[in-house]
């Protein structure tokens, strides 16, 4: 059988692979410096794990309290070296990306302290952490204050409203990397080390914390790199490679981490428990594979943006862009679209082909949100997914693929529902 009738067999028809051929002709040097990234990536994980002299012994967990668990302080260690960080916290305890960074914020913050976002609206899920949404538990519950410096139009940093938003109060400086839901490019390690400038001519002592997630991986240095004290992210994003089960991890300066340690578990105990269970090798492998899985993503973004902006929809970033995480906004200004979109990427998917998403109402979001993740790890947005909230200008936001030919052949979907309801034409 060749390729395009495999395509065929499987939802995709030869209109869908002759509009997309030129796009991937044109891409395919792109996609060469994709990989050569992840190459040095590659060898950059190898190290870090042999720096930490990982061992067979380390691939297996423990349980209860989780004592002298060596296979976790080889993991820890592995993080911190990549990351050039002094200490790392990777755990299985830690359960998604929004826990990782309420539970780095709330370790480190104290009654009176402010937190700035210094890179605008944070993400949605940290509004009720913040308490801008009112929420039991919220930083504001316990007397945190908090304030944002508004960005450019543009959406790079702007140096007045940091210099402006620091005072004697703030404790941290928060930067997120990825959009959100928002139409803003992405920072690059490069862009955030110049903001960090500008936080430390301010105040020194400040605490900078980078929410990482999403960006891992895509470029050569990470934001530990040019000076923020903690980088936190998920793992089951780009550093758990599509394997590791659930996690999330802190990695910065000793105080912070061990902070954020104390937190997760209790006073007086901090790293020294958390059984680790029969998550370890997964959560090994994840990070080894997680260079080339995260440029499989990045090929698949690249793909859709030109796809769609061949179509004439808006895209953030465009296909020409640099590209500094896995995630692709595509604006269709149109709700039935949206929906279109993640219904042919949910088709595309190993898992749950069969179910159609729908607009519905999600914890920590104000809006109803699609979401389309038929994946082998629940809500793993390293795996193939689209979701984005029903809500102008109705914006997709499309990331992972473990593997570029999946990535692809989502993509093609996605077109593909969008041609069959008479959304576009090809």
């Amino acid at each position: 059988m060749s390729l395009e009738s495999q395509y065929e067999s499987m939802g995709v028809s030869g209109k869908v692979l002759d509009f997309a051929e030129p796009v991937l002709e044109i891409l395919r040097p792109r996609f060469d410096e994709i990989d050569r990234n992840a190459e040095i990536c590659q060898m950059k994980v190898v190290g870090a794990m042999q720096k930490a002299h990982v061992g067979e012994a380390c691939l297996t967990g423990t349980t209860g309290y989780g004592y002298d668990d060596i296979g976790r302080e080889g993991l820890e260690n592995t993080y911190a070296n990549y990351f050039h960080t002094q200490c790392a916290l990777v755990r299985p305890q830690i359960t998604c990306g929004t826990h990782a960074l309420a539970l780095a914020l709330s370790a480190n913050l104290r009654p009176g302290d402010e937190l700035l976002s210094a890179s605008g609206k944070p993400y949605d899920t940290l509004e009720e952490v913040i308490g801008i949404r009112p929420s039991r538990g919220s930083l504001s519950e316990y007397g945190v204050s908090y304030r944002e410096a508004a960005l450019n139009p543009d959406g790079s940093f702007n140096e007045e409203n940091i210099r402006r938003g620091i005072n004697e109060k703030t404790k941290i400086v928060e930067i997120q990397r990825s959009r959100g839901y928002l139409t803003r490019p992405t920072f690059s390690v490069e862009q955030i080390g110049k903001a960090i400038e500008i936080i430390r001519s301010v105040r020194k002592d400040v605490i900078i914390m980078v929410d990482n997630c999403y960006g891992e991986f895509t470029e050569e240095i990470e934001p530990s790199d040019v000076g923020a004290d903690m980088v936190v992210g998920s793992l089951i994003k780009n550093p758990g490679g599509g394997l590791a089960p659930t996690g999330g991890y802190i990695a910065g300066t000793e105080e912070c981490v061990e902070n954020a340690a104390v937190r997760l578990t209790a006073p007086g105990l901090g790293k020294e428990v958390g059984a680790t269970l029969n998550v370890l090798p997964q959560m090994y492998q994840g990070f080894f594979l997680g260079p080339t899985v995260t440029a499989s993503a990045v090929k698949g973004a690249i793909l859709a943006a030109a796809l769609y902006e061949k179509l004439g929809f808006e895209t953030n970033p465009k296909s020409t862009d640099r590209r500094y995480d896995t995630v692709q906004a595509v604006t269709f200004h149109n709700p039935d679209a949206m929906v279109a979109f993640c219904q042919g990427i949910q088709a595309a998917a190993p898992i749950d082909s069969f179910v159609t998403p729908y607009p519905d109402d999600m914890p920590g979001y104000d809006s109803k949100v699609v979401m389309a993740a038929g994946a082998f790890v629940s809500g793993s947005t390293m795996e193939l997914s689209a979701d984005g909230p029903i809500r102008e200008p109705y914006t997709i936001y499309f990331q992972g693929g473990l593997t570029w030919p999946h990535a692809k052949y989502g993509v093609l979907r996605s077109v593909q529902a969008l041609a069959d309801k008479g959304l576009i034409t090809l």
